[in-house]
């Protein structure tokens, strides 16, 4: 690895950066409505407002988010905000901070995707090698028809099958949230159960339809890992099975499959939309649906320029790291 080849790839990502983030300025305001007057009137119906003065007060409202001014001094003004880290304000949780508020899901959706694309990880890899291995149980093999139609059904889907199967049929668990309403998240020991209750089902949801994804590529690549003359070689040695199979076959296969869950977990800041709003968890995406849903792009912004970042971070990092990963990569000029 040269400097030069470390230049060149913080340079593609500074100009993936910019383009996202203009992208990202732009396409909120492509909306026709005024997100300023739209909450306005929101309040107004709830009877929070009068609506005798309601031009004056969405005119005062828009020069303080600074909505007045022409589209390309608003558009300096973004940058040079997202220089210091600030967002600005959110219209739909004024007067809470846009940053405020994305900390604030943040470890809930952290919490919760981490745990779980670990997990479906760890799973389907094990079961994509077992289904593989020419020596494995046939029981083994017949589950991939399963992992299969696993891989099919949306995770979102699988949520609601799992609210109606443990929340409404058979209440066990708590059909959403992240807490029970007497409860305040700290760290004891009733707080702690209760949260992992409420994050059982968004969390098995997620699993269950990852397990068959990982669970089919890892097969695919010990089904190409069979055929190498390591593996050969290694049989002609005399081998045990359990080490070829630990420290031949699943050692090379997995390379391909680390690399896949560091790229997965780059987009765990992201959050998971629909499991979130279907489980009304107070993450990441359950904040982007709220922001979308008020119309509140400065909290939209906040929110995709925050995970444009964390994305493009990760990747330039798995980048760069990757020949360590696997030791036949080289990044070398020709």
């Amino acid at each position: 690895m040269t400097i030069e080849f470390v230049l060149k790839r913080f340079g593609l990502f500074l100009l993936i950066i910019a383009v996202a983030g203009t992208i990202n300025f732009l396409v909120p305001r492509l909306r026709d409505t005024n997100p300023i007057e739209q909450r306005l009137y929101e309040f107004a119906a709830q009877g929070g407002l009068n609506v005798a003065h309601m031009d004056e007060m969405v005119e005062n409202y828009s020069k303080k988010f600074g909505l007045d001014q022409p589209l390309w001094k608003q558009y300096l003004n973004y940058w040079a905000d997202l220089s210091r880290l600030d967002f600005g304000k959110s219209i739909a949780f004024f007067p809470a901070d846009v940053k405020a508020e994305i900390l604030r899901a943040l470890p809930w959706t952290v919490g919760l995707l981490t745990v779980a694309t670990i997990m479906a990880f760890l799973v389907g890899s094990l079961f994509g090698a077992w289904l593989a291995w020419p020596r494995a149980p046939r029981v083994v093999k017949a589950l991939v028809p399963i992992l299969m139609t696993l891989t099919a059904i949306p995770y979102y889907l699988l949520g609601i099958l799992m609210i109606f199967g443990f929340a409404i049929f058979w209440p066990i668990l708590p059909a959403g949230g992240a807490a029970s309403y007497n409860i305040t998240p700290a760290f004891n020991y009733e707080a702690i159960v209760d949260i992992l209750r409420h994050a059982i089902l968004p969390a098995f949801s997620l699993v269950l339809a990852s397990i068959g994804f990982w669970g089919l590529g890892m097969r695919g690549m010990m089904i190409t890992t069979m055929g190498e003359d390591y593996m050969k070689l290694a049989e002609y040695k005399g081998l045990s099975d359990k080490r070829i199979f630990l420290r031949y076959a699943i050692r090379n296969a997995m390379l391909p499959q680390i690399t896949g869950l560091a790229i997965q977990m780059a987009f765990i800041v992201s959050g998971s939309v629909l499991v979130e709003v279907i489980f009304a968890y107070p993450g990441v995406g359950f904040l982007l649906f709220e922001a979308i849903s008020a119309n509140d792009f400065l909290l939209m912004q906040g929110i995709l320029m925050f995970v444009i970042v964390a994305i493009g971070v990760s990747l330039l990092v798995i980048d760069l790291l990757y020949p360590l990963i696997d030791p036949r990569i080289r990044y070398r000029k020709a």
